[in-house]
């Protein structure tokens, strides 16, 4: 039989590994129900609601914006490389940033593109305009993340 030796400090490396793993975690969630509650605010109608009763456009737009969060906070631990407090601290002041940053934006587009995102999230078919929405969502997501970098 052979023994294993563990280097030493293994332990708490491997618990300072998941105490930041939960930390971001609880940051990124965090950060999406911000988010969701900044989209619902800013969208005609009772997202939430609509999510629940099982409106797809509803479940599109939340989807993409709910990714599109991830893509900051992945990038904000990306970028901290591996500094567990300016991690946190940037994953959280650049997901909110990124958030105003988003709802305005998209909001700005569906103006300009003459979206009725109310009248699209109440409909109980999915509609081409909810994917320009989601894509833009999508996007905004992925500037603001590698803006971060």
């Amino acid at each position: 039989m052979t023994a294993v030796a563990l280097e030493s400090g293994y332990w708490s490396a491997l618990g300072e590994g998941v105490g930041a793993i939960l930390l971001y975690a609880v940051v990124g969630l965090v950060l999406m129900l911000v988010g969701f509650y900044a989209i619902d605010l800013t969208t005609p109608g009772h997202l939430r609601g609509l999510v629940a009763e099982g409106k797809p456009n509803a479940i599109i737009v939340t989807a993409a914006g709910l990714v599109s969060m991830a893509f900051i906070v992945v990038l904000a631990i990306y970028a901290s490389a591996g500094k567990l407090s300016e991690g946190l601290i940037a994953a959280l002041v650049f997901g909110l940033v990124g958030i105003v940053a988003q709802v305005i934006s998209v909001r700005v587009l569906e103006r300009v593109f003459g979206i009725d995102i109310g009248a699209a999230l109440h409909s109980d078919v999915r509609t081409t305009e909810v994917l320009v929405v989601a894509a833009a969502h999508f996007a905004l997501g992925l500037v603001v993340a590698v803006a971060i970098l």
